[in-house]
């Protein structure tokens, strides 16, 4: 027999993902840039000599995927690959000063009211609802799963008003 929370749960999880979605188009349409590739950019500004392989499995998507996020990136010169000294096999990863400058000025691939709205929760809170997602992701079998579907963008024509009425409405 179905759990009575089933249907709510779905809804929201598909809710989370819509808004998620919707995000990450809007950051694309104002930066040209995706959530995924955002997401890359700033963790490897933040973890010196960083392989590809590494990335990957931090960001928790395939190396492949990140392989091709990484191209982009280097194309548009917002990081390099750089041959390691020691070994010539290994390549590292750094951020250019174009991309410090594009991390400076971009958002956060969460929403600005979210990201509030959460700041302002108690830190034990904040970990509650961290822990929480974890143990839905490890019941959904997701914990090895690519996270690369917010790759997909298009046409953005949703601004901030139709999010708030999507997260406002019951449907």
């Amino acid at each position: 027999m179905p759990s009575a929370f089933e249907e709510s749960i779905l809804l929201s999880l598909r809710r989370m993902s819509r808004a998620i979605d919707l995000q990450s188009r809007q950051l694309a349409k104002v930066h040209d840039l995706t959530g995924p590739q955002l997401v890359c950019l700033r963790h490897v500004q933040s973890h010196e000599r960083m392989t590809p392989k590494a990335l990957a499995a931090s960001v928790s998507l395939s190396q492949a995927t990140v392989t091709g996020i990484l191209d982009r990136l280097e194309r548009r010169g917002l990081v390099r690959r750089v041959r390691s000294t020691v070994d010539k096999r290994v390549v590292h990863l750094e951020v250019t000063d174009a991309g410090r400058t594009l991390i400076g000025d971009a958002p956060s691939p969460l929403s600005e009211v979210f990201r509030a709205r959460l700041a302002a929760l108690p830190k034990n809170q904040q970990a509650a609802i961290d822990e929480a997602l974890r143990r839905v992701v490890e019941m959904m079998s997701a914990t090895d799963v690519d996270a690369s579907p917010i790759l997909t963008t298009g046409d953005v024509t949703t601004g901030p008003r139709a999010v708030k009425r999507f997260f406002e409405s019951d449907d």
